[in-house]
């Protein structure tokens, strides 16, 4: 046999086998474009050899993760719409009460019970737009397309102006914040508006939720802001940073359990690593700020 022969033998060889390769790519990309995103079926390979193998693991692996993905985007539709249903309830509810109060105004003659009923009412829209202006801060800290402004920022100022501005709410209770700095010019890296929404959601829920004087303490790069709070089996600090989330205890005192998913999200964004504890019945909500650069 001569070595024209060989070669063309071997050349024939090859050519029979790419193919062969080329049929089995063929019929692996016309499964995938035919495969209902539905289906459990896993792509397979009626070639031997390892390196079909390899791609048809990797391709299974792929899908698996997407099917995951897919599914858990379709439980968090499903828990989005449940959320909404419930929010839907609770700013109507305040907004029926409010027109109901009206009504019996309008149709009571003393002018005592009048301002009484009409004074109801503006409560129940103050509970209404409180919801509103929840739901849009959580709007827009969740806002992929909002530009953060990092710059360094003192942080007890910017704490020292949010109780400043509760402070009529404090006196009310009887209250008087602790705040300890071990180093009172503490500067991070932050975001002032975000930074100061922050905070006003800490304290505010606090005065909601606590039942004492909240205590604000820094210590290295953590701020910790903690408060005894009225019924410690009924929270599950795992989930306070979740949309809606609310306790029984915390539905009952209103509110749309968008106050600390606003401060995850801010927190998210600016780098800031947020967490709760509750020891006891003290809860403690956690800041800590990454080294500065």
């Amino acid at each position: 046999m001569t070595l024209a022969v060989c070669f063309g033998g071997l050349a024939l060889c090859a050519f029979a086998v790419l193919l062969l390769y080329g049929r089995e790519l063929r019929r692996m990309a016309a499964w995938l474009r035919m495969r209902d995103e539905r289906s459990n079926g896993r792509l397979t390979t009626e070639m031997p050899g390892p390196g079909f193998a390899a791609m048809a693991r990797a391709v299974n692996e792929a899908l698996d993760a997407a099917d995951v993905e897919r599914q858990q985007a379709a439980a968090e539709h499903r828990q989005f719409q449940r959320d909404l249903a419930s929010l839907s309830h609770d700013i109507r509810t305040p907004l029926m009460g409010a027109s109901g109060y009206v009504a019996l105004a309008t149709d009571e003659p003393d002018a005592v019970r009048r301002a009484h009923y009409l004074e109801a009412a503006r409560t129940r829209l103050a509970d209404m737009e409180g919801l509103l202006n929840a739901l849009f801060a959580y709007a827009r800290a969740n806002d992929p397309d909002a530009e953060l402004d990092l710059r360094p920022v003192v942080v007890l100022p910017a704490l020292a102006g949010v109780l400043a501005g509760q402070f009529p709410a404090f006196e009310e209770r009887g209250w008087e914040p602790a705040v300890r700095f071990a180093d009172e010019a503490f500067t991070v890296e932050a975001d002032a508006e975000a930074l100061v929404r922050m905070f006003e959601n800490l304290v505010s829920n606090a005065l909601r939720y606590g039942t004492s004087a909240p205590a604000i303490v820094q210590e290295g790069r953590t701020v910790v802001f903690s408060n005894t709070v009225t019924d410690p089996e009924a929270l599950d600090a795992s989930r306070l940073f979740q949309r809606f989330y609310r306790a029984d205890v915390a539905r009952a005192r209103g509110g749309a359990g968008l106050g600390l998913a606003v401060v995850s999200s801010l927190a998210t964004a600016q780098g800031i690593e947020v967490a709760a504890s509750l020891e006891g019945d003290v809860l403690a909500i956690t800041l800590e700020f990454p080294a500065a650069l």
